[in-house]
């Protein structure tokens, strides 16, 4: 027979070991868990990680910080924080998306949080456009309800179906809940090529007109840039209603990049492959390079989309 203490400690034990498993700290260090309330994007962590990656685009960098952090400390947003990025390829859309879903949820685009929708792998089809704006709809809804932080990327929005965009309207908008669940604490991107040529024009017109690209500001761009894609039947936002009901909270242009940022682009590919910088390798890939306008080749054509696969023509240094 087994002595009462025994029985006693051994119960004790078991209550003690399955409160410690069953503690959010010790449960989330194994199973991804959503963040709480509480949750604070580290903003010099988030800061150091665009100025070391991200290059040549000073306005994004600083809009977006402003913009995520401002959000993520308000007990309380009133809508979620909806954000268009625009800017040819190769600019950094793409890669501050990744750092900024990283920094809300560490595992980034491996994050059960975090979804990516691509608008010709997930909605190719013109004729269902119906039920792509259904499907969208109830993904969104199951997954917030799952994670109030979730964040949701659509990229390849310059190839999204008119309309199609729309669906997601109620959630962007200043309700406290829609259906019994709160959007209010949800992250939106939009990633985008339209308006492409109107932030180059401009900037292109600052160069010509002597001034630096760190002096152009959001206010010089923005405006044109959201009645650009809203009246641009490719943008994806052709005569949105999140547009017109001024539900995306930030236009951000992506500025056309120079040569020093293609060589920034090299380094730091180099460096992540664990090379020592070559400077003649860095100008080798630069060079391989083409630029635009025709006469002065100011910026890339590609950004730094290309220089992975030109770095691989010159591993045997």
């Amino acid at each position: 027979a087994l002595e009462p203490l025994s029985v006693s400690l051994a119960i004790g034990v078991a209550w003690a070991l399955t409160g410690y498993l069953s503690h959010p700290n010790f449960y989330c260090s194994y199973v991804e868990c959503c963040p709480s309330d509480g949750h604070r994007i580290n903003a010099t962590a988030l800061r150091a990680q665009l100025d070391t990656k991200l290059f040549g685009q000073h306005l994004a960098k600083d809009v977006v910080l402003k913009a995520v952090m401002g959000f993520t400390n308000n007990p309380s947003p009133k809508k979620p924080l909806t954000l268009s990025l625009h800017g040819w390829a190769g600019t950094g859309k793409n890669f501050l998306s990744q750092i900024l879903a990283e920094h809300v949820h560490p595992a980034g685009l491996r994050s059960k949080f975090v979804h990516l929708f691509l608008a010709t792998l997930h909605f190719p089809h013109q004729d269902k456009v119906k039920l792509y704006k259904e499907q969208l709809q109830s993904w969104i809804r199951g997954n917030v309800s799952a994670c109030p932080h979730s964040v949701f990327i659509f990229d390849e929005m310059d190839k999204m179906h008119p309309g199609l965009i729309d669906a997601i309207k109620p959630f962007l908008d200043y309700y406290e809940q829609v259906d019994r669940v709160s959007y209010r604490k949800a992250i939106f991107i939009f990633l985008s090529n339209a308006g492409g040529d109107l932030i180059n024009k401009a900037a292109l017109d600052f160069w010509t007109s002597g001034k630096r690209r760190e002096e152009i500001q959001l206010k010089d761009l923005e405006l044109m840039l959201s009645v650009g894609v809203f009246n641009n039947k490719n943008s994806g936002l052709w005569h949105s209603s999140l547009i017109d009901r001024n539900l995306i909270d930030y236009f951000i242009p992506f500025l056309p990049l120079e040569h020093k940022h293609v060589k920034m682009c090299v380094r730091a590919e180099m460096t992540a492959r664990g090379y020592a910088v070559d400077e003649k390798i860095v100008q080798a890939v630069a060079d391989e390079m083409t630029f635009f306008p025709k006469d002065q080749k100011i910026y890339s054509d590609k950004g730094c989309k290309t220089v992975q696969a030109k770095l691989d023509i010159h591993e045997d240094f």
